[in-house]
């Protein structure tokens, strides 16, 4: 390095033009200007300068006094001025840096040495202003330029210009660089404005940078080219380095990588994800962690490595950008390659299996653990050793568990798996609990295996409610089934009763209550059957803005002034299929549910919209098939339900009410229609905050052909119910067939009776000879039901019509009938009237 850049102060300025008149130069002056007064007193001559001496005398002996007074109270100082100018001369000398100071007029007031040796002059005539040392060269002209503009603006400016020959040197001398400053300064009393300029020379400063800057691309250089792979990633994921050896693997172009761009998930394959990204427990704090698994290339191959991966922790807990080395266990990669491909396979087997793994000590802490571990119970211990496997299920549990692997590590033999509620209270896991083989060495004492059965729980839960509902069920149904049979008896004998006795008799309204109770228990019935789904449907396909807008009047008045209704109607509502009155009776028994919850007042909402099949995975509802549905939503505001109550809802005859004021068939009829139609109904509650229930209505799309059959409930269209035909009456219940074969009989038809279907066909063949018109035929009865009764009489009257009477749903035998067979049905129980509607219509058709 040249001389030039030697920092040492050089003493003495080279040019100082700043010194105004000095005290001597004042003395002079002022001894000129009393020779000058003596010489005037002595043209005007004595007499007449006589008093203008004595007033000058008394003015200089008036100053002296002044001065004196002055100078003792220290107002004046007399030998203090020229150290303060000193001081400052001296600190511009002494400098390291160049110092210039130059007037407005670009000429040069003050020059140290620093500056004269910078620019290569050697005496004060050839200094130059920093404008002309150094604009001289083309490669500063620009920055001189700059510098000088601005201060001419009044603002301070700085430049660094590396200049190839240094002012004032040889050529070939060797570039230097240099630091250019220039501010704006005003000095003086006079306010005189003047530039200062510092010129240094940082060629040294600049030629550390540039080693310190050769040495980072270099060792940027070695970490790309390493032979180990080496990436970092933020807590979120993201990766924001890469080196170059690792992206050739993974066949990734660093030319388009760009930092945060790429994930962990884009090269970590599986649960293994979960083994870089979960936080440090405080064990593994700043350590490094071995892990053996597999990334993935860009190709989607896999590629088997080991990572030495670290997560600094900051000072206030908060984990760091990952420290991570890649090494490439690929065949041909190291050296023992059956050991390679030994532990290779094991850490693919063990990181990739859906099975959660973990060791455990004599004390119950956690050792290694697997990916699927990691995933499952949402904690990072790999040989932390830092948690209880124990504390990471529910407390309840955690006995169990506790003496389960004690016994393990004792040595205890084949030990059953447990079922465990995990901390988190939301998750389960079934544990295998295996001791370590005696002798195997190292501090593992058992090995643990856990499946997640979250969902097999939730299965299991849900087809054990199934399972009991069915159960019910069918209990219902039977008891249904027999007691339409008793209703159908009481109600046709009423019917009987009534057409004898005339309204003014007085047992004339005594039969009508026995008749109107009777009606009052077949639907109490009704309700068993459509819990047991075994009702008799007539679906019919229904606009539901329309039906809900028509029921939305009944519901006001059901609700009561406590209770607000609000309608939310989805726009281009699909149609749906449903039994339009077991629809309405859906809707009014969850709105009484609703306001009875909110006794204190409240909001029903009832809310509509369609539901497109790729929307319905949204929806956690397990059973639910993805197709297009139209979602019914029913919410309240009120006191929502308990979890006991949630679990028996639709369970017949369960009722939180006060006994007496409900039957508890409410909710369970709901579940049965819901069910028996084919949509599907779950609900959300929650305690003090109200609840939702959601009914899936599958959307309707219409069939060619279809045609859904029905009786008129009522003669009125009918005035003549009388007729001539030969009936064939089948019945085992001897009180129904009784009334039956009296019902028809007044009305003029003639009536043969049989009480089973074998008894049936016996009375067609010899009793009627074949003559028969209709057969009204129960489903349900020993020997040979109703279906196969048909069957039989179809072989020797293909056109004999039929009408069958259950009291059971039209579709729980039609499955039972041959593909497109004609038949009409009457369901139990049934009225005199409407028996014989249903023959004369059958007849007439």
């Amino acid at each position: 390095m040249s001389d030039r850049a030697d920092p040492s102060p050089r003493l003495g300025p080279v040019v100082d033009r700043s010194e105004r008149i000095s005290g001597v130069g004042r003395l002079i002056v002022l001894s000129f200007a009393l020779v000058g007064v003596s010489i005037g007193f002595a043209l005007i001559g004595p007499a007449r300068g006589a008093p203008f001496v004595l007033g000058v005398l008394g003015l200089l002996a008036v100053v002296g006094v002044v001065t004196l007074l002055a100078g003792a109270i220290g107002l004046i100082r007399f030998a203090g001025r020229w150290q303060a100018e000193d001081l400052g001369r001296a600190l511009l000398d002494a400098t390291g840096e160049g110092v210039l100071i130059s007037d407005r007029n670009g000429r040069i007031v003050y020059a140290n040495r620093t500056y004269a040796e910078l620019t290569g002059a050697a005496s004060e005539s050839e200094v130059r202003s920093v404008e002309r040392a150094f604009s001289g060269n083309p490669d500063a002209a620009e920055a001189i330029y700059r510098i000088a503009q601005a201060v001419r603006e009044g603002r301070s400016e700085q430049e660094e210009v590396r200049l190839p020959t240094p002012p004032g040197a040889a050529a070939g001398n060797g570039a230097g660089w240099y630091r250019i400053v220039a501010r704006p300064l005003v000095i003086g009393s006079r306010r005189r404005p003047v530039s200062a300029w510092l010129v240094a020379d940082i060629s040294r400063e600049r030629t550390r940078q540039e080693r310190a800057f050769q040495e980072l691309q270099h060792a940027i250089d070695y970490l790309d080219h390493a032979p180990a792979g080496f990436f970092s990633a933020e807590p979120d994921g993201r990766i924001v380095y890469l080196n170059a050896t690792l992206a050739e693997w993974l066949g990734i172009d660093l030319a388009d990588f760009e930092p945060g761009a790429l994930t962990l998930e884009d090269i970590v394959r599986g649960d293994a994800i979960a083994l870089l990204k979960s936080p440090p427990d405080a064990a593994m704090r700043n350590r490094m962690a071995i892990l053996d698994l597999d990334l993935i290339k860009h190709n989607g191959q896999s590629l088997p490595v080991r990572l030495l991966h670290r997560v600094p922790v900051t000072d206030d807990g908060a984990p760091g950008a990952t420290r991570t080395v890649v090494l490439n266990r690929s065949p041909g990669e190291e050296v023992s390659e059956a050991l390679r491909a030994a532990e290779v396979r094991f850490a693919r087997f063990f990181n990739n299996t859906p099975m959660a793994i973990a060791a455990v000590d004599h004390e119950g802490r956690l050792g290694r653990t697997n990916a699927a571990f990691v995933r499952l119970f949402g904690t990072s211990t790999a040989e932390g050793r830092a948690r209880r496997l124990v504390d990471l299920v529910a407390e309840n549990e955690r006995g169990k568990l506790e003496a389960v692997l004690k016994a393990a590590a004792d040595g205890g033999g084949v030990i059953p798996p447990i079922d465990a509620t995990l901390a988190d209270g939301a998750r389960s896991a079934r544990l295998f609990v295996n001791p370590v083989a005696e002798g195997a060495g190292g501090e593992e004492a058992v090995i643990v295996n856990a499946l997640d059965i979250t969902e097999q729980r939730a299965l299991e839960q849900q087809f054990a409610q199934s399972q009991k509902m069915q159960a019910v069920g069918q209990l219902a149904g039977g008891i249904a089934h027999d007691f339409n049979n008793v209703l159908t008896a009481i109600i046709g004998f009423s019917d009987l009763l009534l057409a004898n006795h005339r309204p003014s008799d007085p047992s004339f309204q005594d039969i009508m209550n026995i008749k109107q109770n009777a009606n009052r228990a077949a639907g109490l019935v009704r309700q068993l059957l459509a819990f047991s789904r075994r009702q008799t449907l007539r679906p019919q396909v229904l606009a539901l803005g329309e039906v809900l807008s028509d029921l939305s009047i009944l519901l006001e008045r059901l609700l009561g002034e406590n209770v607000r209704l609000q309608l939310v109607h989805g726009r281009d509502l699909w149609p749906i299929k449903f039994d339009l009155n077991q629809f309405e009776q859906v809707v009014v028994n969850l709105a009484v549910n609703a306001r009875d919850a909110m006794a204190e007042g409240g909001t029903m909402t009832i809310r509509t919209r369609n539901l497109a099949a790729d929307e319905v995975e949204t929806f956690p509802y397990k059973p639910l098939p993805a197709t297009d549905y139209v979602l019914i939503e029913i919410v309240d505001t009120g006191v929502g339900m308990s979890a006991e109550v949630q679990a028996k809802i639709f369970e017949p005859f369960f009722s939180t009410k006060e006994v007496g004021k409900g039957t508890g068939l409410g909710l369970s009829t709901v579940y049965g229609i819901v069910k028996q139609t084919g949509a599907h109904i779950f609900f959300t509650s929650e305690v003090g905050k109200g609840t939702v229930f959601r009914i899936f209505v599958p959307r309707y799309v219409p069939a060619e052909g279809e045609v859904t059959p029905s009786f008129s409930e009522s003669g009125a269209e009918i005035a003549d119910l009388t007729g001539t035909a030969t009936i064939l009456l089948v019945e085992d219940e001897e009180a129904v067939r009784a009334f039956a074969a009296r019902a028809l009989a007044s009305r003029g038809y003639k009536v043969y009776e049989a009480a089973s279907g074998i008894e049936a066909l016996e009375v067609m063949k010899e009793e009627a000879g074949g003559n028969v018109d209709l057969v009204v035929s129960d489903v349900v009865m020993p020997e040979l039901d109703g279906p196969s009764l048909l069957r039989e009489l179809r072989k020797t009257r293909p056109d004999l019509k039929i009408i069958f009477i259950s009291g059971y749903a039209e579709d729980a035998f039609r499955r039972n009938l041959p593909e497109g067979e004609s038949f009409h049905f009457l369901p139990k129980p049934f009225s005199l009237k409407q028996l014989a509607v249903a023959v004369k219509e059958t007849l007439g058709r």
